[in-house]
């Protein structure tokens, strides 16, 4: 979790491990990333990656899926269950079912192999900059659920909600508007700026994961609702209300 007061990250000068056990990828991302000046540290297994990410605190985690020891979806896992720290995911897979589940776990953005180095590193300043702290802003509130933007913080009738990056973005986004439909369109040009790698899915996955979280019937979601051939909104609800 960001405190209230951190100061505004820098994209630049910024400190990335890059967890490949590939030491030729590993070296290419790094000297790339370097070159746009960003402090790289390497680890080439999962157990190492874990080990340097709790001692460094990373900004941003560059993460091989297919990694020896601990592989990377469990090194997300764990990276997601400790810290805030920004996961860009990457795979020689290539299937949705795989975007999907990296996505669920919790990683911020997903690129498959073969990819441009260049395009990494765009990737890599494009992440950072969503971690600027922004001007103090109200709590968001829909009925029971309240999206706290300063503490990054979500709540369900006073208990603690547990979201990735991912679904508290896309929670935040529907919460400052309630009971306005967003189409599936609108909330990926906003979570992720129309990335030709993201899909439709996403939403759908994110949404999915928020269901179980907050709903007390999935199957009859009360708040995050589907409008059916258009998208989804966030309502107070009537059913479950404090």
């Amino acid at each position: 979790m960001r405190p209230e007061g951190v100061p505004i990250i820098d994209v630049m000068s910024t400190l990335i491990l890059v967890a490949e056990d590939d030491e030729n990828q590993a070296e290419l991302v790094r000297r790339y990333l370097e070159q746009d000046h960003h402090r790289v540290v390497v680890a080439h297994d999962g157990r190492q990656a874990l080990d340097v990410a709790r001692a460094r605190q990373p900004a941003l985690v560059v993460l091989d899926l297919m990694l020896p020891g601990i592989n990377g979806l469990d090194v997300c896992r764990t990276l997601r269950a400790e810290s805030d720290v920004l996961v860009l995911m990457l795979t020689a897979r290539s299937t949705e079912d795989d975007l999907l589940l990296g996505l669920g776990l919790g990683a911020d953005d997903y690129m498959t192999k073969p990819f441009s180095p260049r395009e990494l590193v765009a990737r890599v300043r494009t992440l950072l900059r969503r971690t600027r702290i922004e001007p103090p802003r109200a709590s968001l509130r829909a009925g029971p659920i309240v999206v706290d933007p300063i503490r990054h913080e979500v709540t369900m009738r006073g208990e603690p909600v547990d979201c990735t990056p991912g679904e508290f973005r896309l929670l935040a986004i529907l919460a400052s508007e309630v009971d306005r439909v967003f189409t599936r369109e609108q909330l990926l040009e906003r979570l992720h700026g129309f990335d030709r790698y993201i899909t439709d899915r996403t939403i759908d996955t994110h949404v999915k994961n928020l269901r179980r979280k907050i709903e007390r019937d999935t199957r009859r979601p009360a708040h995050l609702v589907t409008v059916y051939g258009i998208g989804y909104k966030l309502t107070a609800g009537n059913s479950d209300a404090p």
